[in-house]
């Protein structure tokens, strides 16, 4: 050994001496799980001027590093570090940010330092960037989205507890193998099922169908139940090659409607449509011509309801029942099946596993 590296062995073992509560301290730290966080914008990074106004806001202002020294105390229960995905409004949010957000969590999660991922992400499109990574992530370390209803300067913001609930969750055990979890307001929900269900209301993520997972009680995460559907490293999605996903579009129905919609979006470049039907699966019988048309030319027609809960039937065989799963998320499971196939029973045996 050389005296060079003797003397510095020697300082270090003296150094711990006289001040062991710093060296206790640091090897605390240390030992704290790393969680990293990838923000997006929304509300949770928003502006306002004044601090009673949680609806004239700007949302997507303020930064990750901002977000993250907004909260110190999560610094005693996590190693966390963050970076800028993008910073914008939620409503923004395209296909190719999914694309971009799934590949670089997939490659955080791989890192075995790593024990979670939050996402920050505005409240109008975060159930479907989490359903959406709930089937393209492929490990079983836990990744939490989350975000807020009111700005970050309201009088009563609701992102900083959010976000420490978020990061608690992430570094937990408990949140491993469940897929991706939804944590805002003390609860949490499954990416499969989760809708916003208020305008304004902290409380506005629900589970119609099935429930909540769990909640967090005195910073500690309390799982009940799980998904029985495919998610995250049963998924058989992997898009990591991907530069862009299969065009799918959803037809709402509506009274008086006509099949100027559906035949706009099969002339068009669609690929897939989602039919937001009315109760049990039902439509105005003037589109069934044009979308027997749609399922002749090979595009998978997928019925979904608009009634925001229950399983859709579907009655003519040459459509699919998007099973429990809303107009929205079942959009985005056909994307993703249209990555692997357009044959339309396989594609009906995806919307029954996932």
């Amino acid at each position: 050994m050389s005296h060079t590296i003797h003397h510095l062995l020697v300082l270090a073992i003296f150094i711990g001496m006289l001040f062991p509560a710093v060296s206790a301290d640091i090897s605390a730290v240390q030992e704290l799980p790393r969680v990293h966080i990838l923000a997006t914008g929304g509300t949770i990074a928003g502006n306002a001027n004044s601090s009673t106004d949680t609806v004239h806001y700007r949302p997507g202002e303020i930064g990750v590093d901002v977000l993250i020294d907004s909260v110190p105390e999560i610094r005693q229960y996590t190693r966390v570090t963050g970076e800028q995905v993008c910073n914008i409004n939620s409503d923004d949010i395209t296909p190719a940010i999914w694309l971009n957000l799934s590949r670089r969590i997939n490659a955080v999660l791989a890192d075995p330092g790593v024990e979670g991922v939050v996402v920050t992400h505005g409240t109008d499109t975060l159930e479907e960037t989490a359903y959406f990574l709930n089937l393209a992530i492929l490990s079983e370390k836990s990744v939490i989205i989350t975000g807020s209803m009111r700005p970050a300067t309201a009088l009563s913001a609701d992102g900083p507890m959010n976000l420490l609930n978020a990061v608690r969750l992430a570094a937990s055990e408990d949140a491993r193998g469940k897929g991706v979890l939804i944590a805002l307001n003390g609860e949490i929900n499954g990416a499969r099922d989760t809708t916003k269900s208020n305008t304004q209301s902290v409380q506005t993520f629900s589970s119609p169908d099935l429930g909540l997972f769990g909640y967090v009680k005195d910073g500690k995460p309390m799982i009940y139940r799980t998904s029985a559907r495919k998610n995250t490293l049963s998924s058989e999605f992997n898009l990591s090659s991907l530069t862009a996903l299969p065009r799918v579009d959803i037809v709402m129905t509506y009274p008086g409607m006509d099949s100027v919609a559906m035949d706009a979006f099969s002339g068009r470049g669609s690929q897939g449509i989602v039919v937001a039907a009315m109760g049990n699966g039902e439509y105005p019988a003037v589109i069934q011509p044009a979308l027997e048309a749609a399922a002749l030319k090979g595009i998978p027609v997928v019925i979904s309801s608009r009634t925001g809960s229950g399983i859709t039937s579907v009655k003519d065989p040459r459509f699919i029942s998007a099973d429990t799963l809303t107009p929205q998320k079942a959009r985005i499971l056909l994307m993703l099946a249209l990555t692997k196939t357009n044959n339309r029973d396989r594609i009906a045996g995806m919307f029954r596993n996932y």
